[in-house]
């Protein structure tokens, strides 16, 4: 209990979180779950965001960043693996792209990347964008690949392989959809990938702490191409038995839109406010990614790039969960309750969702009681 109140005592002073006392005993809770996971060595660290109304309602980093070098984390320049979460930056750069009329959903991706074998079976940029598409996912270790590989490169990894199923017609959850989204947006726009949602997106909406995980040797890492000011790249691990230990190396470069960002749980809240403040891209836009698809009268709880779904309260939200080597994370937007989460943790999947969840539906709950 001691320990609570000293956590307590720790926000009240750096003014991060207000309210009265039942509030406090709700963020109280949340506090505690979040720091015995890393007091129960369940995760090395954790960062997390949380925006209400557009202010922050709780922001802070528990553990470490590096375990031998005992370096805190900070949520605000901490950068993570965020893996899927990368998945909603792509798509908020093609619905960007599809608002300019530079990218048509309903288009063959043929029109836009010719040189992809043909498949029994034709396929458009909304199937890839909502894994209806029937490209196949990871095989093997390829879910860990090491491989130098540029998005053109890499897609000699599948590129021969059959659909695995008419488009369209079923529903099949991977990374390479996005590959060859990111593919076809550098054919439509003339630029790389990574520097077209540097311009379009992570400039404008301020997120100067995220890009691409360029391989070690890039000259990225020595000069200064969209990094504002100091930042702390965090070790990766994966746990066993015997505990954490560094994560095997892994190329994430060439599946950046769909798993290969790294950020920090303060630059990925941003995002979600720009959502909720209408700054991303007309509505109609929008809702076509921000709505689930159907197969034969099933939802998918999928749009575009986007989880879309309810919590265990009945809330709706859009989102997405990342799982990488090296890196988990949630990202949740709420549009009724205005609300934004942003979690990432520095370790292969840990098997904390339940509690993540637990924190998330504490936090959702209090804000619901302010504003309702």
């Amino acid at each position: 209990m001691k320990a609570i109140l000293t956590r307590l005592k720790d926000f009240l002073t750096k003014k991060r979180m207000v309210g009265n006392a039942a509030e406090l005993q709700g963020l109280a809770k949340a506090d505690y779950i979040l720091a015995s996971l890393v007091n129960e060595y369940k995760v090395p660290g954790i960062s997390i965001t949380v925006l209400g109304q557009g202010k922050v309602l709780l922001q802070k980093g528990y553990g470490y960043s590096d375990l031998d070098q005992r370096i805190l984390l900070e949520p605000t320049k901490t950068i993570f693996r965020i893996a899927s979460v990368s998945k909603p930056i792509a798509a908020t750069a093609l619905a960007l792209m599809v608002n300019d009329g530079l990218m048509d959903l309903d288009t063959s991706f043929y029109k836009y990347v010719p040189y992809f074998p043909k498949k029994q079976w034709d396929f458009t940029i909304r199937q890839l964008a909502s894994h209806t598409a029937g490209i196949r996912g990871y095989r093997g270790k390829e879910y860990g690949l090491n491989k130098a590989y540029s998005i053109r490169e890499s897609i000699v990894i599948f590129k021969d392989d059959d659909l695995l199923f008419r488009p369209g017609t079923a529903y099949h959850y991977n990374s390479f959809d996005w590959v060859l989204i990111s593919l076809a947006m550098q054919e439509a726009s003339g630029m790389p990938f990574e520097d077209y949602v540097r311009q379009r997106v992570l400039v404008p909406l301020g997120m100067g702490r995220t890009f691409a995980e360029y391989p070690s040797n890039h000259g990225f890492w020595t000069t200064d191409k969209g990094i504002s000011g100091n930042f702390n790249r965090t070790a990766f691990y994966s746990k066993n038995r015997h505990g954490f230990r560094k994560s095997i190396p892994v190329n994430n470069y060439y599946k950046m839109a769909g798993g290969g960002y790294l950020s920090t749980s303060e630059d990925i809240a941003k995002l979600g406010q720009a959502y909720l403040d209408g700054k991303i891209a007309h509505k109609e836009v929008l809702s076509q990614f921000l709505t689930s698809r159907k197969i034969k009268g099933n939802p998918t709880y999928y749009g575009l790039g986007w989880e879309v779904s309810m919590d265990k309260g009945g809330r709706p939200f859009y989102g997405h969960i990342g799982s990488g080597i090296g890196g988990y994370s949630n990202f949740f937007v709420y549009p009724e309750l205005q609300m934004v989460f942003a979690i990432l943790i520095n370790c292969t999947d840990p098997k904390v969702q339940t509690e993540l969840d637990e924190v998330v539906d504490i936090l959702s709950n209090l804000h619901a009681s302010r504003i309702l």
